[in-house]
């Protein structure tokens, strides 16, 4: 059917055109994809991937021909590269998060990544087609979640890269296999048949896999409708009486996708992305940057951090139970815990890798902090990430009180990273793996994406 929202997500896949991308939305988006090989490639060090890889080892043996994050050599099939990439991506919750939020870029780089080493030499896209891949993917998932009032708050029901990212993948394969618009639109519907995981297993070794198997089954529903397969051509609209796409959220109100041109702005040159500085939940880098502040305070008050003349440590966060943890027993737990990302700063005056070492963890002197912490949830403080703010007070044993606020991180949208700042992130990363020779390879030939003759080099 024509003049649906359906179809016309399906034209926009299609009609997109390298020429339609700003160099704003360029250069962020290449940003975006030198962090998120970073973090692929320091969580290919991860146990959650060496777990996802020797399944995919031991399980399967198909074409293989796309390669792995940090492992020379080993080569899957790619829709199994896609999903082992993809879980080393999530694997620290290292990567970008958007607003409404999602992780954008783990959903579909590893797709286009593994698509790109699956096309015979003569149809190997240049880079350019991969960028604007990379975009359309980005475009689809961002336009998603516009459609959802709910979707701008910290999630409660799915996790939205398991549902916007796994539709996402799909678009940019399908823009890089350069299918037709009647195939982009069943891409979308099989794709919707294979999205969504449950918030339940946040701060689980599960977690990681909700954007593997988003970045792999996008990946498959393009392939699948480039071999025939049909879908709903009406998934994206709303429907009375039967749910497509509106199946994961409570209200939702779609709007077509304009073709890409004259009147169309990409969403990525209005918003930017955030990046993280360390390896947890976004919700985090509030409270550790509130926490880094008051801890300069106390210490300019008492001339060194003395745990002891604290009574009382103060969190004020909004109202979101998954990261919520007044005891965190496990990395994943503590990657989700205000409370032990505010202690692990006030203690340590940073927050790092190491921080979620077992070691670090269960140090007595983190979990006597972890005992004087009381929350509050302020009504002003709302579950958003481009509302929210973090407040960390030390209630001392002299009647004294000492307080830190953030209201913006340094990484946000609205205070990004620096290009230094990436670049010693990305660095930081790939070191875990890498020479330093192929670092700065990697380094340009990001930088120079658009001019790469064959993407697959990537």
């Amino acid at each position: 059917p024509e003049d649906t929202v359906t179809s016309s997500f399906a034209s926009f896949i299609r009609a997109a055109r390298p020429e339609h991308l700003s160099p704003t939305v360029r250069q962020r988006s290449k940003r975006m994809i030198l962090d998120s090989i970073g973090v692929g490639l320091v969580g290919s060090t991860t146990r959650v991937f060496d777990i996802a890889l020797r399944y995919c080892r031991e399980l399967y043996s198909s074409v293989a021909v796309s390669s792995v994050y940090g492992k020379p050599g080993v080569k899957l099939s790619p829709t199994l590269a896609a999903f082992t990439n993809g879980v080393a991506t999530h694997s620290m919750d290292f990567d970008d998060t958007w607003h409404p939020a999602t992780h954008p870029s783990g959903a579909i780089l590893p797709a286009l990544l593994a698509a790109s080493q699956m096309l015979p030499p003569n149809t190997k896209p240049n880079g350019l087609d991969f960028l604007l891949a990379f975009n359309v993917g980005l475009e689809v998932q961002g336009r998603l979640m516009h459609f959802s009032t709910e979707a701008h708050d910290i999630p409660k029901r799915f996790h939205p890269p398991s549902v916007v990212g796994t539709l996402g993948s799909a678009a940019a394969t399908a823009k890089l296999l350069s299918l037709s618009s009647a195939q982009c639109c069943h891409a979308l519907g099989i794709a919707a048949s294979l999205a969504g995981a449950p918030m339940a297993n946040a701060a689980t070794q599960a977690k990681p896999l909700h954007v593997g198997n988003a970045t792999r089954l996008g990946l498959e529903a393009a392939l699948l409708a480039g071999r025939g397969m049909e879908a709903n051509p009406l998934i994206l609209d709303d429907i009375p009486g039967c749910s497509g796409f509106s199946a994961f959220y409570s209200v939702y109100q779609p709007k077509p996708l304009s073709v890409p041109g004259e009147h169309h702005e990409f969403l990525l040159e209005k918003q930017d992305i955030a990046f993280k500085r360390f390896p947890a939940h976004l919700g985090m880098h509030w409270v550790v940057d509130a926490a880094l502040s008051v801890r300069n305070l106390f210490i300019n008050y008492a001339g060194s951090f003395s745990p002891s003349l604290i009574r009382t440590i103060m969190l004020k966060i909004p109202v979101s139970k998954y990261i919520n943890r007044p005891f965190p027993s496990s990395e994943h737990q503590a990657r989700h815990s205000f409370q032990f990302n505010a202690c692990a700063a006030l203690l340590d005056g940073e927050v790092g890798m190491g921080s979620f070492s077992e070691s670090s963890i269960h140090r007595q002197e983190l979990r006597e902090l972890l005992d004087k912490v009381v929350v509050e949830h302020p009504e002003d403080n709302v579950a958003n990430f481009d509302k929210m703010y973090g407040e960390v007070a030390l209630l001392l044993h002299s009647g004294d009180v000492l307080t830190g606020k953030c209201d913006t991180f340094y990484g946000h949208w609205r205070k990004p990273l620096s290009k230094e700042s990436l670049l010693k992130k990305f660095r930081s990363n790939a070191s875990h793996v890498l020479p330093e020779e192929k670092i700065e390879a990697i380094i340009t030939l990001v930088d120079n994406l658009e001019n790469l003759s064959d993407s697959s080099q990537l």
